[in-house]
């Protein structure tokens, strides 16, 4: 009888469990996808105290242990639970993960040095011995390189391989360097794996540890390799394109999926009325209709209704080419009605003062524009049904998943050519594309590709095979990206 491939999915965050961003997505999608093609994955993430109550009643406590940590002797507790078929395990420290915040502690890399390393300790004791750890970003670096410093020449460790996944190499995981022994434990030897231009880089030490490296999407890892800036001198690889250039064999860039059964219009709860790609024009109609009563605009199920659903994030996401936009006529010239959902990432001052200037926007133009400063998740899948036009200007895109969501939905993507947005929108200038792309960091660009997507929406027919062409786009896990890396593991095996 074939043995399965057993995977074990190392990540700060995942759906339903806890999510702050699109890591969440992936660590409950890819896995579930994995399962679905007969990989045993599972997932291990810390137990933080604010996963809700509903969902702890659902574990059952496995076994605890101590983990050494340079000096210190933790506690360390396992938990397990399941979810859409997938095993959940869940690393509990209340001194590490009792907090209100997730991200954003004066102890960050400790707390994600123990959770690591645990990650790695408590494998014997589940009885799981993976072929793979896949580990998700500098909260989870450190694993491949306490496997490689501390476990490569252990029996039970020595074949286990490590990938791990960049899905925003802006975040790189720094600590000045006298942390090397203290805090993360390794010994002097090691700071060779870990140290970048003076300081200790724990994105870096993975890449260098790690038996394969990957990227959310293929231009992203071309992007973060090439050593090129775009035309506003953006530094795609800040700072480690050099480094990741002579590690390129080892790099794959693998697109995100989207959870198609969650995000499906004709059987998601969310919304005001379901609707399938076979007869979307009502469906569409009615969530338009109903979204703009709770949001204060003029009711008007004809008017083409742009949005966005974005951190509100003046490096990457785009939103000051939005406001420039804005500034240049969109509203002015146009007969549309704009919405936008989201919020500035805490203590992001340049981001919160932008919510200040979407909020004054809605008040000039009081009808016609909506902006709900805050995330709830409902209300978003709301805004793709009900939205004809949706805005993804990104200065950078890893990969992105909004555009791919807006998609399944019948919301035709506006999208910046860059990263993960090239990857899976093509202009429908061609007859052949499924949204509308514009190259430069511009407003005027984004305004002038704003304008021709709306001019099409005024074409009834052609716009109907543009969003059906749309909606059919294969953007779900089992589409290709899951058996990306099951060849990428098999290859490493």
């Amino acid at each position: 009888m074939k043995t399965k491939m057993k995977v074990l999915y190392v990540a700060s965050e995942a759906r339903p469990f806890i999510a702050t961003g699109g890591l969440a997505d992936v660590a409950e999608g890819l896995p579930a996808s994995l399962v679905r093609k007969g990989v045993d994955c599972r997932v291990v993430l810390p137990l933080y105290c604010r996963i809700s109550d509903g969902l702890r009643e659902t574990m059952s406590f496995v076994t605890s242990f101590r983990v050494q940590l340079a000096w210190r002797k933790l506690y360390c507790g396992i938990f397990k639970a399941g979810y859409n078929g997938v095993t959940y395990y869940f690393i509990d420290n209340e001194q590490y993960f009792n907090r209100n915040a997730f991200y954003g502690e004066f102890d960050d890399v400790e707390r994600f040095a123990f959770f690591s390393l645990a990650a790695l300790e408590m494998l014997p004791h589940i009885d799981f011995k993976p072929d793979v750890v896949n580990a998700n970003d500098w909260q989870t670096a450190l694993v491949p390189v306490y496997r490689h410093v501390f476990y490569a020449q252990n029996s039970f460790y020595a074949e286990i391989k490590t990938v791990f996944t960049i899905h925003n190499i802006a975040y790189q995981g720094l600590s000045d360097f006298s942390c090397l022994g203290n805090l993360l434990g390794l010994p002097d030897w090691a700071g060779s794996l870990v140290e970048f231009e003076g300081n200790i880089n724990l994105l870096k030490g993975a890449i260098e540890t790690s038996h394969a490296f990957t990227t959310v999407s293929p231009n992203y890892a071309k992007e973060i390799a090439g050593g090129h800036a775009d035309a506003s001198g953006y530094d795609f690889g800040r700072g480690l394109t050099p480094f990741i250039r002579e590690r390129a064999w080892k790099l794959t860039g693998i697109r995100n999926g989207v959870d198609e059964n969650s995000n499906d219009p004709s059987t998601d709860c969310s919304l005001y009325q379901n609707y399938s790609k076979k007869d979307f024009r009502s469906g569409k109609k009615e969530n338009k209709i109903r979204l703009q009563e709770r949001l204060g605009l003029a009711s008007d199920p004809d008017v083409p209704l742009v949005a966005i659903v974005s951190r509100i994030d003046a490096r990457q996401k785009g939103c000051q080419l939005v406001i420039e936009a804005i500034e240049r006529g969109l509203m002015d010239n146009n007969r549309m009605q704009f919405v936008l959902l989201g919020a500035a990432t805490g203590g992001d001052r340049e981001g919160e003062y932008m919510e200040h200037v979407f909020k004054n926007l809605e008040e000039r133009y009081r009808g016609r524009l909506a902006a709900y400063i805050g995330f709830v998740h409902e209300l978003a899948q709301k805004v793709f049904a009900a939205a004809d036009i949706f805005l993804v200007p990104s200065r950078y895109e890893p990969c992105g998943l909004t555009q791919m969501i807006a998609m399944r939905y019948g919301a035709i993507p506006v999208v910046r050519s860059t990263g993960g947005l090239a990857d899976t929108v093509a202009d429908s200038l061609d007859g052949k594309g499924n949204g509308f792309v514009f190259n430069r960091y511009d407003g005027r660009d984004l305004l002038a590709a704003i304008e021709r997507a709306l001019g099409g929406y005024e074409n009834t027919q052609g716009w109907g095979i543009l969003v059906k062409r749309a909606m059919e786009c294969g953007c779900g896990w089992d589409n290709g990206p899951s058996d990306e890396y099951i060849q990428l593991y098999k290859g490493l095996l």
